[in-house]
């Protein structure tokens, strides 16, 4: 067990940012790379403005705009959509600056974070988790901006682009637009996190101002907003209303669950606490809010115009006659798409990953390798039926991935009260080996919060009653169920020693 003290290890500065002490680096190959250690404080410069730019970057994207669509397919108005939308993302905030908090303080991305609950290997568990959703994801994001490439460039080209002979089910022009965005993702992640901060300043701005000028263009063909706005809730505010809501709020929250526990990944860029917990409270409820209503205010226009709504903003901007306006509204699809996807979907399994095996996968090896991952999935049938959609795949996912923060925010905020050894973060000698580099604790309160979670799911792929029938009724509160038990149970077993110890030592 380590014995050396906290302050010939670590420098703790008067912002309480803190960074590894002048010549100490760990050198375990096994456990640190270039990408894992901390970042310097002199190289942490992320600004309120980078995390707000990042947050409008990544919700401005297609099922971003068509999570409505999801809702009033249920049988929501548009008032109920936008407003679950809302509290979904005011509720996932609160996770996201609680584990952003890490990050800032100490320089770290997420799966070093997580060793400090679950254990130097342990901490590949919750890591592969998210990994695996975020590979997943990368593979839709990917598929719709290759669409939007194959549906704008057929405008241009003419009909023999969109009917040119199938292979595998689709047009090869369908194959190659995927794959020329899968070359354009690669090449801007390849160039490193700097890269993609530069990127995210321009592109959130562009992609704002691209979906105002769609409503702009619907809004004047349709002489107003259309019918969609005046269409009555099949639900009410009943029974009916609640037993749609609390489901379909865990899925929208499940929706950015993911980036609520690799939020450190971004934060540990941040020039102070300060620039992370306004950017990301400015950027992330307001954004998801107004561009959900953004969505449904253009598809109303579309209904008007066309007879029947468009939630596909990729399928509406088909509809164009101009030039001008197709090539404009091809370049904000493929922004879009791109800003969300590099930033949510391959910058944390490429740190997973890198912590998986950090002697051979650097940052750029795992984010190559999520890419590879992400085609061979073919989760795009995901996103073709909202009931699998929001209650089976954001829904199990949100359940999981709230197991996980649970832990993490417990172990770090209640147990730990935010204090980490930065050594031995990345050595098998110190404090956070636990047992064979395993903490039992954190894995039993992710497995008995993940199976109170996710083991009643019911519906789509799964059984009518739950694959457990007894937990069947708390399926539909997976992400909160996930959460709340996780938090619960790894703050009773952690070890009295553990809460009380000083913060010399901590």
């Amino acid at each position: 067990m380590s014995t050396a003290p906290v302050s010939t290890t670590q420098t703790t500065h008067s912002d309480g940012r803190v960074e590894l002490a002048p010549g100490v680096e760990p050198t375990d190959p096994r456990f640190a790379n270039t990408d894992l250690l901390p970042v310097p404080v002199a190289a942490r410069r992320w600004t309120t403005y980078n995390f707000l730019a990042l947050w409008v970057g990544m919700a401005h994207n297609i099922p971003s705009w068509t999570l409505a669509s999801g809702l009033i397919a249920l049988g929501m108005d548009w008032k109920q959509a936008v407003l679950t939308i809302a509290l979904a993302n005011l509720v996932v905030l609160v996770p996201m600056l609680l584990t952003g908090h890490a990050g800032t303080r100490y320089g770290i991305p997420f799966p070093v974070f997580a060793r400090a609950s679950f254990g130097l290997r342990g901490a590949n568990l919750p890591a592969m988790v998210r990994a695996a959703v975020a590979c997943a994801w990368f593979g839709i994001q990917t598929w719709i901006g290759g669409e939007g490439i194959f549906l704008l460039a057929g405008k241009l080209l003419g009909h023999g682009w969109q009917t040119a002979a199938p292979v595998a089910g689709y047009p090869w022009t369908q194959w190659l637009s995927f794959l020329v965005f899968w070359i354009i993702e690669m090449a801007i992640i390849a160039r490193g996190m700097e890269t993609l901060r530069r990127f995210e300043n321009w592109a959130a701005p562009f992609v704002l101002v691209g979906a105002v000028l769609l409503l702009v263009w619907i809004a004047s063909k349709a002489g107003g907003l259309g019918p969609l706005l005046d269409q009555p809730s099949r639900l009410g505010w009943g029974s009916e209303f609640w037993t749609v809501f609390f489901p379909a709020l865990m899925g929208m929250i499940g929706f950015w669950s993911t980036l609520s526990l690799n939020i450190p990944d971004f934060t540990r860029f941040g020039g102070s606490q300060q620039a992370q917990i306004r950017g990301q409270a400015l950027g992330l409820p307001t954004t998801m809010t107004l561009f959900a209503l953004l969505s449904v205010l253009v598809t109303s226009g579309s209904q008007a115009v066309y007879g029947t709504p468009i939630w596909d903003p990729i399928a509406l901007a088909a509809k164009m006659d101009s030039t001008a306006g197709i090539l404009l509204a091809l370049l904000t699809v493929l922004i879009a798409t791109l800003s969300v996807n590099i930033a949510a979907n391959v910058v944390s399994p490429a740190y997973d990953l890198a912590n998986l095996l950090p002697r051979y996968i650097t940052f750029r090896t795992g984010a190559m390798i999520t890419g590879v991952v992400g085609i061979v999935i073919f989760p795009w049938k995901l996103i073709s039926d909202p009931h699998v959609y929001i209650f089976t795949w954001l829904g199990v996912v949100g359940g999981l991935l709230g197991t996980v923060a649970g832990v993490l925010i417990a172990d770090y905020w209640l147990v730990r009260r935010t204090r980490l050894r930065l050594a031995d973060l990345y050595r098998p000698d110190g404090i956070y080996w636990y047992t064979g580099g395993w903490n039992w604790r954190a894995v039993t309160a992710f497995l008995i919060g993940g199976l109170l979670a996710v083991g009643g799911s019911h519906g789509g792929p799964f059984p009518a009653d739950g694959l457990i029938p007894v937990l069947e009724p708390l399926a539909d509160y997976g992400w909160a169920v996930g959460f709340a038990s996780a938090f619960a149970l790894h703050a009773a077993l952690a070890p009295t020693r553990t809460r009380r110890r000083p913060a010399s030592t901590a």
